[in-house]
């Protein structure tokens, strides 16, 4: 089997294919002529529990890890991303691929807690596979405001962490995320951010207003470390980090 990567016309593994940012690495990679291969439960893949993955990697050249799972607590995120890395960089030893392509997260190694814990892991296990590897970290999505209305209620409140961020649009980290793929393994890569900072409470309250779902947004700080990290601008992107184009307002107006 021929795993060299080619510029063109590579059959591309899509992890978290069905996510956010995953059907728009599968769109975009189909749209260049690639072949795209979803590896989710949906299509028979169990990356936790490593069922299926041998199978789909058959032919596959390069292999692209986006997936995410909703659990804020470090022990969990750690299990989930330990997990699917390993059972994904042992079968792609075992298929002979060449390139792991990986999306973490901005600030993470400066706060390395809660979900965060688990990209931590996720970068340290792929520093010491054999598998040559490129991670590009992102800032937040803007459907970010989306996920967090709601999460936390208190009577007629919505709850929102003080949080400065970054968001950027989840299409443009997917056209990064396969420039990658079509290239050879770089290591860690420049971060990539939004084209702005902005409030996370301003954010949610704009979601809110244009979804038709007006809310009474209370912002909160939360406690610890990754609540100063949230406040401090910590995980937003520093100098030397390229930054995607359309804004949240931008954004907003395709939800409508």
């Amino acid at each position: 089997m021929d795993n060299t990567p080619r510029s063109s016309g590579l059959r591309i593994a899509v992890a978290g294919g069905t996510g956010t940012v995953g059907r728009h690495v599968v769109e975009v990679a189909q749209r260049r002529g690639h072949q795209a291969v979803v590896l989710a439960r949906s299509t028979g893949v169990d990356l936790v529990a490593g069922t299926g993955v041998d199978e789909a990697l058959e032919g596959v050249q390069v292999v692209v890890d986006v997936t995410s799972q909703v659990s804020q607590k470090a022990e969990e995120s750690r299990a989930f991303f330990g997990a699917v890395t390993r059972n994904l960089l042992d079968a792609e030893s075992r298929a002979g691929i060449g390139h792991h392509v990986a999306l973490s997260i901005v600030g993470i190694d400066e706060a390395p807690h809660g979900y965060y814990a688990g990209k931590v892991l996720q970068e340290e296990l792929l520093a010491r596979s054999t598998v040559p590897w490129t991670v590009l970290r992102a800032t937040q999505f803007h459907e970010f405001a989306g996920q967090i209305h709601g999460a936390v209620g208190i009577g007629p409140f919505v709850v929102v962490p003080r949080m400065v961020s970054e968001p950027v649009a989840a299409a443009e980290v997917a056209e990064r995320l396969v420039d990658l793929a079509e290239g050879a393994p770089a290591g860690r890569v420049r971060d990539l951010g939004g084209p702005r900072r902005e409030r996370m409470a301003d954010m949610v309250r704009a979601w809110a207003r244009t979804t038709g779902r007006p809310s009474r947004v209370l912002e909160v700080p939360l406690p610890g470390a990754l609540g100063r990290a949230m406040r401090d601008g910590t995980l937003v992107t520093g100098q030397g980090a390229d930054h995607g184009t359309a804004t949240f307002a931008e954004w907003l107006e395709t939800v409508r």
